[in-house]
């Protein structure tokens, strides 16, 4: 049996490798390393040097076996275990990486970069409370702009706007250019209903990055909610970001600039799958204007495609479920986050399913059962066989955001969709009893409303509408590209109902951030 050689490469043949590396030179360094580990396998810096030269040419996989190899020969060194956390995370294995992360912090436990990326991974994971923790742990060590901010974008998700604003006001005073800082604290004041501070930060934003990709887009959707359409367009275009396209062309459509929209519309048909169900509302909403075939397949017939049914877990009597999901909404320390379209109502802040409250995460489980049975039904229906909806569904289920809402007499929701979504829906906990018509608290939905432009009379049945009422326990599915409110109801009594959108990245996975 032949022996593992024990020689150490020599500074001379060292030298050079790490002078190809530090210029840059990572393709020739990868190669000079690997020369001489088949030399001198037991040197630590020849494994240390592949590590970093692979990392930067994009191979992650040799990178972490080339990490490994050097831990196997210093185990006890805390910035090979954080750089093999990175690209851990960066392969997608937050277990194997948050492990990583871990071993650092235990030999250094100082080590302020390592607690934050942890906490990162951690909210990536959705454990927020955890991911607070170790963000608190970094700041502690070293108070510096980018740990508060990371600790505020956690407190948000939390939905804990106040404390969010505190660390996002504190990053900026440790970084008074901290452009991102200033439009997130711009979100997280919309959040809470204040959209004229809101509409300072962003400017303060653009004012220190004029391109800067999300204060151009919420310049833009502030502007657009306020009517400036014409206004609005700009901004979507500086800011090339998300469904940017799409909402200019709701711009140039409820600006009704029918021609462009129409010339726009078919521009972005000819990129690829019909999967944006904005499009899809306004490319419906147009062709029945215009009394046109609906050349836009995200889902012509959306109507179709509605989907209740009982959750066991909930509909049963005296539901354990149930209860602690009304308790956890009556108790939690939740915020409120303000809309418009909200009557006599309260929405919840942050993104429920994310938080720690072991009810929120039962309920979350059970609806992503329920998008499964929804994916099989119109899947094995003749509805789905040209329908991008079924046939592009996710393949990974996790909410885009999800969020409670309560009623009390007099409430309903205005109609709009959900222009972020793809499937969106909710389970009903609580729902009036003693009603003076038989649909009030009801669901309504169709293919018209948001004073969408009607350019000539048309009858109900060209816009035809369809009512949906929930009993406790329910759920209701239906694709995002569908108009629908709540009716008004005259009841002394709550109707609380938790809502949520589920929607794929364009990689055909789900794009997780709130």
């Amino acid at each position: 049996m032949q022996k593992t050689s024990n020689k150490q490469a020599s500074n001379s043949e060292i030298q050079p490798l790490i002078n190809l590396l530090n210029n840059g030179h990572l393709a020739q360094a990868e190669t000079l390393a690997l020369n001489l580990i088949n030399s001198y396998p037991n040197t630590f810096i020849l494994h240390h040097v592949l590590a970093i030269a692979s990392d930067g040419l994009g191979k992650p996989e040799q990178a972490i076996i080339s990490y490994r190899n050097a831990l196997r020969l210093q185990p006890n060194t805390p910035d090979l275990h954080f750089n093999l956390g990175i690209v851990l995370t960066n392969t997608g294995e937050l277990d194997a990486a948050a492990a990583s992360y871990r071993k650092a912090i235990g030999l250094n436990p100082k080590f302020f970069e390592a607690y934050g990326n942890l906490g990162t991974l951690l909210q990536k994971q959705g454990k927020l409370e955890e991911a607070v923790a170790n963000y608190r742990k970094a700041i502690s060590i070293q108070p510096d702009a980018g740990g508060y901010f990371n600790l505020a974008t956690a407190l948000r998700d939390q939905g804990r706007l106040e404390d969010a604003i505190t660390s996002y006001e504190k990053a900026i005073q440790l970084y008074p250019k901290y452009a991102d800082a200033y439009n997130n604290l711009g979100e997280t004041l919309r959040d809470q209903g204040n959209m004229d501070l809101a509409v300072k930060y962003y400017q303060k934003t653009l004012g220190l990055n004029p391109q800067h990709a999300n204060a151009n887009y919420n310049m833009a959707e502030f502007l657009y909610l306020a009517k400036g359409f014409n206004e609005a367009i700009p901004y979507f275009e500086r800011s090339q970001l998300d469904d940017w396209q799409a909402r200019s062309l709701y711009c140039l459509y409820k600006a009704e600039r029918f021609a462009e929209f129409k010339i726009k519309r078919d521009m972005l048909m000819q990129a690829g799958k019909h999967i944006a169900p904005f499009i899809g509302t306004l490319s419906t909403h147009y062709s029945i204007n215009f009394n046109e075939p609906d050349p836009y397949n995200f889902c012509k017939n959306p109507l179709d495609f509605v989907y209740q049914q009982a959750i066991p877990q909930l509909a049963e009597p005296n539901s354990t479920l149930l209860k602690s999901l009304l308790h956890d909404i009556n108790n939690a320390n939740i915020a409120e986050r303000k809309q418009g379209m909200l009557h006599d109502g309260k929405q919840s802040a942050g993104n429920l399913f994310k938080r720690p409250e072991a009810s929120f995460r039962a309920l979350a489980e059970l609806v992503k059962l329920e998008f499964i049975h929804y994916k099989n039904k119109f899947s094995d229906s003749n509805l789905g066989a040209n329908c991008e909806l079924i046939q592009s569904f996710p393949s990974e289920l996790e909410f885009t955001s999800s969020w409670y809402v309560k009623m009390r007499q007099g409430g309903h929701l205005s109609s709009h969709i959900h222009e972020i979504g793809w499937i969106s829906g909710a389970v009903y906990l609580a729902m009036p009893i003693n009603k003076q018509t038989i649909n009030e608290g009801a669901f309504e939905y169709g293919n018209h409303g948001d004073d969408y432009p009607i350019i000539a009379p048309h009858t109900q049945n060209d816009f035809p509408v369809s009512i949906v009422m929930p009993n406790v326990g329910d759920i209701v599915l239906f694709p995002s590209s569908l108009f629908h409110r709540t009716l008004s109801y005259t009841a002394n009594e709550e109707r609380i109902c938790i809502a949520f959108d589920l929607k794929p990245a364009l990689s055909g996975g789900i794009k997780s951030s709130y």
